[in-house]
């Protein structure tokens, strides 16, 4: 679930578009709002998620460019294992022990690892915004929150109620597998996807 902020960040567009996009694939039955006491924003429902899958199909298929998104994503995947192990290693130190941030030099190590892989997804996300300009807001998402880290801000790691490293880096993750056809529980009893 996400607020219409949330989602017109996450698409590029303002406010307003995204309000607007959003009521009608609410009236097409696609979205749902919900206003929780817990929980509240817009939901995509099962027949959205299916429509957005064959429409990111047919753009892929269309523009010819599988193969190139194919190899990107194979590069992405690589660094994906050191992103988990990071964020890992953020939470949880040595023997099961919760990081509680107490520890500079720690936390120094390990925001420097969260920022060599950023340093090397970003020219993977260039080459999928020049391919496809849907994958452009990624990389100044995740530089966002790698800025917020580096500042002091450590919610910007991984919480998953922020537009947090690992919740952008997840959701970067997923729109590849969309794009590609490739289903999550394949990838993940291969040991690849993220977590």
């Amino acid at each position: 679930m996400a607020g219409v902020d949330a989602i017109a960040q996450a698409a590029g567009l303002s406010s307003e578009e995204a309000a607007s996009v959003l009521d009608e694939l609410g009236e097409q039955g696609w979205v749902r709002y919900r206003d929780g006491k817990r929980a509240q924003g817009w939901m995509l429902l099962g027949e959205g998620r299916a429509e957005a899958e064959r429409l990111v199909a047919a753009e892929i298929d269309e523009s010819g460019l599988r193969p190139m998104v194919l190899d990107l994503y194979q590069s992405f995947k690589v660094l994906d294992p050191e992103l988990k192990a990071v964020c890992t290693d953020f939470q949880v130190k040595g023997d099961q022990e919760l990081n509680d941030h107490t520890d500079p030099d720690y936390d120094a190590a390990v925001i420097a690892r969260l920022a060599d892989i950023n340093r090397r997804v970003q020219p993977i996300l260039i080459r999928l915004a020049e391919a496809l300009d849907r994958f452009g807001h990624y990389g100044p998402r995740l530089e966002h929150a790698l800025d917020q880290v580096s500042g002091g801000d450590l919610n910007w790691f991984t919480k998953p109620s922020l537009d947090s490293y690992h919740e952008v880096w997840f959701e970067l993750h997923e729109d590849l597998l969309v794009t590609l056809g490739i289903d999550r529980a394949t990838e993940l009893s291969t040991g690849s996807a993220e977590a």
